[in-house]
């Protein structure tokens, strides 16, 4: 998995212990059927298979579930007043 790290990327996940965790989502609404791709500065709740690697000074864990890795992982700060970062899968915002 090639991982692209934006602007600001780096600079904003040190500012948050240094850690970034990226996994799968599928929300139970509306009945689509896409699975999303989740960021945060913390383990989320739930069953998760993480595999840690370090990408330009901080430690990214990132679970793919049954989709394995993407050939891009794309990680870009968005917001405003809230910066946050958001991962694509491939250039898309939704895995698969």
């Amino acid at each position: 998995m090639n991982v692209v790290v934006g602007p600001g990327v780096r600079e904003l996940v040190g500012e948050h212990g240094g850690r970034l965790f990226v996994w799968l989502e599928r929300p139970r609404c509306c009945g689509g059927g896409a699975t999303y791709l989740s960021t945060g500065g913390e383990r989320p709740a739930g069953t998760h298979a993480f595999r840690s690697t370090s990408v330009e000074g901080f430690q990214l864990a990132f679970d793919g579930g049954r989709l394995g890795e993407p050939d891009q992982l794309q990680l870009e700060v968005r917001g405003g007043r809230r910066k946050r970062v958001e991962a694509y899968w491939n250039g898309c915002v939704f895995a698969g």
